[in-house]
């Protein structure tokens, strides 16, 4: 006998402020890296934002069933890119307050402790259109004082760059397992926005390896409608793979 969930898990609340993310975004290519990212971006499409371009990844935009619904060629993709047409959430292995990523190696460069994936295409992606971050368990080896390589472009380095760097470049939010974060402070440093239910501010702080900019009152994740969580749990995601990714608190 299956059981009814009636309560909202964590992992819910991860996929809400994924979709976030997207909102009012209009007409712009969504590609979410992750599980929990993904299920986001088609329930943006399917609620708030119904203009969001979803893609399989490879050549094709997709409905919301997966069906092919145009092509995409790589040339009309880098147009997209170049322009700031896109909006991606990538994951990090770390960040830093002004937003730098790494997904190259842990250690120095010369010599690392631990290879990772690359940079890839984070500079590119940071530098030419909107990126957000997933991060599926918030710690102090993931939120640290300062990167060991930049893959992904923070504010402080656009900025040192110039004009050419900053055009499109903007860093929409963090999203972890205990909370959202921005970075809409006057010198472009990570802010606490809101906390999951059951987390606390504190919490949050002492799982980050640098001080957060925070509101006195840090609220709570929204929670989400009726309608989202019938769509999450019976259309986007019915097998419950999200759990995986964010166990219940």
């Amino acid at each position: 006998m299956s059981r009814t969930i009636t309560t909202t898990t964590r992992a819910e609340y991860c996929v809400i402020a994924c979709a976030d993310a997207w909102r009012d975004n209009g007409e712009v290519l969504a590609s979410p890296m992750g599980l929990i990212p993904s299920i986001g971006a088609r329930l943006a499409k399917h609620t708030f934002s119904p203009d969001l371009l979803l893609t399989d990844g490879e050549a094709t935009l997709v409905g919301l069933d997966g069906a092919p619904e145009g092509w995409l060629p790589y040339r009309r993709h880098l147009t997209m890119v170049t322009g700031g047409r896109r909006h991606v959430m990538m994951g990090a292995s770390q960040l830093d307050r002004f937003g730098n990523q790494n997904i190259s190696c842990i250690g120095d460069w010369q010599q690392p402790a631990r290879q990772l994936l690359g940079v890839r295409g984070a500079p590119v992606n940071t530098l030419n259109n909107p990126v957000s971050y997933w991060v599926p368990k918030h710690s102090r080896r993931v939120f640290v004082e300062k990167v060991d390589m930049i893959s992904g472009v923070g504010y402080d380095s656009a900025a040192a760059a110039g004009p050419s760097a900053t055009r499109y470049h903007r860093i929409p939010r963090v999203v972890s397992d205990l909370a959202v974060l921005d970075f809409e402070t006057p010198d472009r440093t990570m802010r606490l926005t809101s906390v999951h239910p059951g987390v606390t501010a504190e919490e949050v702080q002492a799982a980050t390896g640098f001080p957060l900019a925070r509101p006195p009152e840090v609220p709570c994740t929204r929670e989400p409608t009726v309608a989202e969580l019938r769509l999450i749990r019976t259309v986007l995601d019915p097998d419950g793979l999200r759990d995986r990714e964010v166990p219940p608190a």
